[in-house]
């Protein structure tokens, strides 16, 4: 196993968890713009050591999810930007660029210091 990505979340805006009917969590790096930051999970931006590709799996807090499409900018804007936005619809074909797409199954709760880990077995 090898981790290709590792982050935690750092603060959670106000309205962080309206998306989270429709299965999306967004994540953004501390250059948020203003008017999106309530509606984002903060992260440290980190780079990655690998490039992050469908069956990969995320954890989130050791909660495993299986990684089923990645979006064409997915990887750029994490590393430059902190972000992009977690889909939770099992989707095999990434509709759009900065999503990645991860199985339907219920979303865990994501708090302060939640742990986010890539990792390609």
């Amino acid at each position: 196993m090898k981790t290709i990505y590792e982050s935690k979340i750092k603060s959670i805006g106000t309205l962080a968890d309206s998306f989270l009917e429709e299965k999306m969590v967004i994540l953004f790096g501390d250059e948020a713009p203003q008017e999106l930051k309530d509606f984002c999970y903060n992260i440290d931006v980190v780079g990655t050591d690998g490039e992050i590709q469908a069956g990969q799996k995320l954890f989130i807090n050791g909660e495993k999810f299986n990684i089923t499409s990645v979006g064409d900018v997915v990887q750029r804007n994490l590393t430059t930007l902190g972000h992009i936005t977690l889909r939770f619809d099992g989707s095999t074909s990434p509709e759009l660029p900065g999503t990645l797409y991860l199985e339907n199954k219920d979303i865990p709760s994501i708090d302060l210091d939640t742990k986010l880990k890539i990792i390609s077995e």
